[in-house]
């Protein structure tokens, strides 16, 4: 396998993964749409959480943390 043919197969499967995330983020807007915050906003909250302690988790330096916690705390409209 040539460097050319490896490159074109990790563009495929780039492609590929992009087109996966689109498609579950669709769903998630679909899901949104028909259900009530009270329903979807439970799962939200977990997923964000989960994310935001991964990146407690992770070693990043004091101020990549700081920016990450304020993320968090930051309440969106």
């Amino acid at each position: 396998m040539t460097d050319s043919d490896l490159r074109d197969r990790l563009d495929d499967k780039h492609e590929r993964n992009q087109e996966l995330r689109l498609d579950a983020i669709r769903r998630w807007v679909e899901f949104i749409e028909e259900h009530p915050p009270e329903v979807w906003g439970p799962h939200q909250n977990k997923l964000v959480e989960s994310q935001l302690q991964s990146a407690r988790e992770s070693g990043l330096d004091a101020e990549h943390y700081r920016r990450v916690r304020e993320a968090g705390e930051t309440p969106t409209e």
